[in-house]
């Protein structure tokens, strides 16, 4: 993605799913902002993003962090709220194994009380070894840990899959992990 693409994607995902107040955006109880109050918005914090440029980063973002609705008037964050919000997400099985890709400096605290979800609402899960790796290498040196998703769903925790494919539960318990030799 251009270098512009992804400044907008990240101020995006800073004021959809974070910091609604630093543009005064509002967000209705499943995440929606009105397209235009988040174009108006930004242009008062001295961010200028066109409509062209918003369609770009919603059709472009590899991770498919945003979505429109049907008729392309509010715009919503994916997942990775910190923010409360209830995006609708029906309970789903879950794959036998999903991995988390996190940095090897996490490993001890994860080994002592596993994977939490810390200041957003879901635990993140990726259906592939690759992403999983991708996220973490975004941290430090990567590490993936394989998640035992389908005995964690047996053993009663839900879990949902967003708009863009990735996999979301609470937490995640040290004895559902697999750290790898």
């Amino acid at each position: 993605m251009e270098p512009e693409l992804v400044r907008v994607s990240k101020f995006m995902s800073l004021v959809l799913r974070h910091d609604l107040g630093k543009i005064g955006l509002a967000l209705d109880p499943s995440g929606w902002a009105e397209v235009d109050d988040l174009l108006a918005g930004a242009a008062r914090a001295g961010v200028r993003i066109d409509r062209a440029t918003l369609e770009r980063v919603v059709a472009e973002n590899e991770k498919q962090r945003f979505a429109f609705n049907a008729d392309r008037t509010r715009i919503r964050a994916s997942q990775g709220h910190s923010v409360s919000v209830d995006l609708g997400l029906e309970p789903r099985i879950p794959p036998e194994r999903l991995y988390h890709g996190t940095a090897s400096s996490s490993i001890a605290s994860i080994r002592a009380s596993g994977l939490h979800s810390a200041r957003r609402t879901h635990v993140h899960l990726s259906a592939d070894e690759e992403t999983a790796r991708s996220v973490g290498q975004r941290h430090g040196r990567p590490v993936v840990l394989t998640i035992a998703a389908g005995r964690m769903h047996r053993d009663g925790r839900p879990f949902f899959r967003s708009e863009n494919g990735v996999w979301l539960t609470g937490a995640v318990p040290v004895e559902y992990i697999d750290f790898g030799p």
